[in-house]
């Protein structure tokens, strides 16, 4: 494969370079850890007894912790390794859901 470069025009008019592989390789590296997060969050919340609306407040609340830990490893740097942080929660956000309801 080869590594295409995309380009990105920032708000102080400076052109940002990504490299299309290593977002591809974040990209599942963030969906295996959302997909283990949503299984185990689901198996938890199911172990709990939290059904209904406090089991989908558990997954929100799991899904917002992941993010942030995601955010805090990635430091204040984390325009290297992601395009966006609101892609970076929402994204999978709905799969992961489908994911922990069937292990409550």
């Amino acid at each position: 494969m080869s590594g295409k470069i995309r380009t990105k025009q920032d708000k102080s008019d400076d052109i940002v370079a990504y490299s299309e592989m290593a977002i591809r390789n974040n990209g599942a590296v963030v969906d295996y850890c959302k997909i283990s997060m949503a299984a185990l969050s689901g198996g938890t919340a199911g172990l709990l007894g939290l059904t209904g609306l406090y089991g989908f407040g558990f997954y929100i609340f799991a899904v917002i912790s992941l993010w942030a830990m995601l955010l805090m490893k990635a430091g204040g740097q984390w325009k290297k390794y992601f395009v966006s942080r609101r892609s970076l929660l929402t994204n999978g956000f709905f799969g992961g859901l489908f994911v922990s309801f069937f292990y409550i």
